[in-house]
């Protein structure tokens, strides 16, 4: 069976975006956790989707612009993401979109369509967030892997990663990295 793989990018303090609506901490949305050539679909909120979508629509169409969050250039490994991703299969968890605009997308309406999604053939897939659909695939026991760069700051506000998980979940620690920038990536298996 394939893997379904969670990663985020948060802080110390666990949170996946501050009081404006995103993680200003973060550089580069680029694939540091090493999943591209593990991952052969991605799942992501619809929350997260909008953004998504706009993101890297607009670096592959110039990805010599500055982006939008800290209004420098795409790094060269966001500018390979976003070609890997417009050839992936995505699959948007949503109860209330009824279009999507990316590149081989489609719309799902409930975790049993990612259950299935993982007892197909395949690579693994990566589940790209948002927290709250991460944490939904967590509780209903979807989730095989974690993988986490803790960015070296408090963020305070914002929304914490599993802020919405409500049953206890054992984590074996798989590998442990530090990163530049005093980042540290870390890998766990689900118990």
């Amino acid at each position: 069976m394939r893997k379904l793989i969670a990663a985020f990018k948060i802080s110390v303090d666990g949170r996946t975006e501050g009081p404006e609506g995103y993680a200003d901490w973060v550089r580069s949305w680029a694939d540091d956790y090493g999943l591209t050539p593990q991952v052969d679909a991605c799942v992501l909120g619809a929350g997260m989707y909008r953004t998504y979508e706009q993101y890297w629509t607009a670096i592959r169409n110039e990805p010599g612009t500055p982006h939008w969050i800290d209004d420098t250039p795409p790094t060269p490994g966001e500018i390979e993401w976003a070609e890997v991703a417009a050839r992936l299969p995505h699959y948007v968890l949503s109860r209330t979109l009824t279009s999507v605009a990316w590149p081989n997308t489609r719309i799902v309406r409930g975790l049993d369509e990612i259950a299935d999604l993982k007892r197909r053939p395949g690579k693994d897939i990566y589940l790209m967030g948002g927290a709250p659909t991460a944490a939904g695939a967590l509780e209903a026991g979807l989730v095989d892997e974690l993988r986490l760069i803790v960015h070296p700051l408090l963020a305070g506000e914002g929304p914490a990663l599993f802020a919405t998980t409500q049953l206890r979940h054992g984590l074996e620690l798989h590998d442990v990295r530090r990163m530049s920038d005093g980042r540290l990536s870390l890998v766990y298996g689900i118990r």
